[in-house]
């Protein structure tokens, strides 16, 4: 998946950011945020490998470098892998790549649910996933960042909600943005953290479409969010080196509601 040294501008050095569950939906977003900004892209799937090579194929025609990479971030050591990896990548000289800058946690599942009846497993599935992995990929991340650096945790207007269809992801949500403020404090100065919490932008597929149109009738906006919308939030906070441990909520008003 590298490509050879002669695609890149002669002379350029690339800083690197990383992010997970970019094959598709927010995730894809905010990889082709960063690399519209001069990024190189480190993208991380699990089972979408299909949807990880054609967003690769999207970056790359950006003038970019792009690295897919598989890992489950429910195992500790396929994140110390994805991490490796990394770091090997920066020591080829042949790749014009700087140190890791930028690391958006994006991966995440949402399985509907009830609290009086969730497994233990199922519980701690969405919790590895959505609360643990960002921890460990935020430890892994700190340790090689320079100073400016910038690390991005992906939450929910869930985090702000009610939902008791939702219960595992609701609290890992919640989790992520007391996450998100105590690594801000531990990190400080020498790397940011920050979250931005999207209220509506992509329905799952599975998900009624007429519940869908309900709902987006329902937030102050009248419509849901573009995907650029959520794009510029993060530009936002690659740009604006003062903000620290803040969640930026994008979500046209639904935590109003």
């Amino acid at each position: 998946m590298l490509l050879p040294q002669h695609f890149y501008p002669e002379n350029r050095t690339f800083p690197l950011a990383l992010v997970t569950g970019a094959a598709h939906r927010l995730g894809k977003v905010f990889a082709l945020a960063l690399a519209r900004q001069g990024f190189g892209i480190m993208l991380h799937y699990h089972r979408s490998q299909e949807m990880a090579l054609a967003a690769a194929d999207e970056i790359r025609a950006l003038g970019v470098p792009v690295y897919p990479f598989q890992a489950d971030l429910c195992d500790e050591d396929q994140i110390k892998g994805l991490f490796g990896t990394l770091d090997g990548l920066i020591k080829k000289a042949e790749f014009p790549l700087a140190p890791l800058k930028v690391l958006v946690n994006s991966a995440a599942m949402m399985e509907h649910a009830d609290a009086s009846t969730l497994s233990l497993a199922e519980f701690d599935e969405t919790i590895g996933l959505n609360l643990r992995a960002p921890f460990l990929c935020s430890q892994l991340a700190y340790s090689r960042m320079e100073p400016g650096s910038l690390i991005v945790n992906i939450t929910d207007i869930a985090a702000h909600k009610t939902w008791p269809g939702y219960p595992a992801y609701t609290v890992s949500k919640a989790g992520l943005e007391a996450l998100t403020r105590v690594l801000a404090r531990s990190f400080a100065p020498r790397v940011r953290v920050n979250a931005i919490a999207p209220g509506l932008v992509l329905p799952a597929e599975e998900f009624d479409r007429e519940r869908w149109a309900q709902l987006v009738k329902r937030v102050p906006a009248r419509r849901a969010a573009s995907t650029d919308e959520l794009g510029n939030a993060l530009e936002f906070l690659l740009k604006n080196e003062y903000i620290t441990g803040q969640t930026i909520v994008v979500d046209g008003g639904y935590s109003l509601l």
